[in-house]
């Protein structure tokens, strides 16, 4: 039986105690007996109905609202005292026909609470006899987005697999046409082979985002030398910048030391860098800077480059995003490097912030909790945070994704 079946016998067991206890009460008049026992049934299930983390409503035969708890206010299904007129609507099918009666009762344009905006409010009306309904109703918008983003994800990734896929395809064909030609086939390898690193990489990186997401059991939390993870990053990406013209400043080491797993640091850390050579024009500088804040160690990433408007600093965040697809797509990346330094800050229990400007650069820093901090404060280890960020953005352009340390 679901939670809304429940529900409704909970309603008729309401119903019936309320009856009972009016019976209980006259006999015990009746005979001189004062109950000192404390609430009786019918009081107990009132108190659980007004507490309930559905919205509850009782109509009777004409659709008047008898009974309701405060939730059903919160959720919209009342309004001046009167039931929504699709709830009402549904309440005339479920007497005529004697079965519950799905209803959908999402807001229509309107804000149910002030501060509550519930996407989803899905329910259904059940015959409780004698021409009673009940409306059992719950706000499902957290569902609702959950499956809008599984759909998103899906459709996503099967156009950026089918980019590099078709464009394999298309290159095998040239080289059988030029199989008499040794440049042409050379050339058409050298782009054959350059589509399959980016199909190697995309995968690559999905898996590394499933994985950080709650697919599999991360590493338990080791020791990890900071500067030796900057070090790492720095061999990742030294060729890229060598391509690029770009020469990448960084400050000396500093011996901090953080609870964490080196790889997926090492691997959030060369996405920014990567990030910053990609959108930074030729000659121009990017550097990468360590420093103690409170419990936090926060290494940062500046680059000179064109910037982020600020309408989209919370959004560079989110899986294939891309500000300019354009550009996006000739540099080659997946769309899926930001997401993936999120996660990696939110499985360290830190967080990523982002400083940018149009024409100025930007600067993304990434801050985890140094080595002995956070163990017993109640901040999660790596691999127990799977809560999505909370975004903020401050006075002075710096937009902050909270994903599970403390700012």
């Amino acid at each position: 039986m679901t939670a809304m079946g429940y529900t409704a016998l909970i309603i008729v067991a309401l119903l019936c105690g309320a009856a009972g206890g009016f019976a209980a009460a006259r006999g015990t008049r009746r005979y001189g007996r004062t109950n000192s026992a404390g609430p009786t049934v019918a009081e107990l299930l009132q108190r659980f109905v007004h507490t309930s983390g559905g919205g509850v409503v009782v109509l009777n035969k004409f659709g008047d609202v008898v009974l309701h708890n405060p939730r059903a206010d919160e959720l919209g299904l009342i309004h001046d005292q009167q039931a929504d007129p699709r709830a009402r609507k549904a309440a005339e099918q479920a007497l005529a026909s004697g079965r519950p009666v799905p209803v959908d009762l999402s807001p229509l344009g309107r804000n149910p609470l002030p501060g509550r905006e519930p996407a989803a409010v899905l329910g259904a009306v059940r015959p409780l006899g004698d021409g009673f309904t009940v409306i059992d109703a719950a706000d499902e918008s957290e569902a609702v987005r959950l499956e809008a983003t599984r759909r998103d994800f899906v459709a996503n990734v099967s156009h950026e697999l089918k980019t590099p896929v078709g464009a394999l395809a298309l290159l095998a064909e040239a080289v059988l046409d030029a199989a008499d030609d040794p440049d042409e086939v050379r050339r058409f390898s050298t782009k054959i082979l350059h589509e399959s690193t980016r199909l190697g990489t995309l995968v690559s990186e999905l898996i590394a985002l499933s994985r950080l997401q709650g697919a599999e059991r991360l590493p338990e939390l080791t020791t990890v030398d900071v500067d030796a993870v900057v070090e790492e990053a720095l061999g990742r990406s030294r060729l890229a910048a060598e391509s690029a013209g770009i020469e990448i400043a960084v400050d000396d080491p500093t011996g901090y030391l953080l609870d964490g797993d080196q790889t997926l640091l090492v691997t959030a850390l060369s996405n920014l860098i990567d990030n910053a050579i990609s959108y930074s024009p030729p000659g121009s500088p990017v550097s990468i800077s360590r420093r103690l804040s409170g419990d936090y160690v926060e290494i940062a990433v500046t680059d000179r480059g064109i910037g982020i408007e600020p309408e989209y600093h919370q959004r560079v965040f989110e899986r294939f995003f891309r500000v300019d697809p354009a550009r996006s797509r000739a540099t080659g990346g997946t769309g899926l490097g930001l997401a993936i330094v999120k996660h990696v800050a939110a499985n360290h229990g830190g967080e990523v912030k982002l400083w940018s400007r149009p024409g100025t650069g930007s600067t993304f820093t990434l801050r985890v909790p140094k080595h002995g901090a956070g163990i017993d404060d109640g901040r999660p280890a790596v691999g127990q945070d799977r809560a999505e960020p909370v975004r903020s953005e401050s006075a002075d352009g710096v937009t902050a994704v909270e994903t599970g340390g403390v700012r």
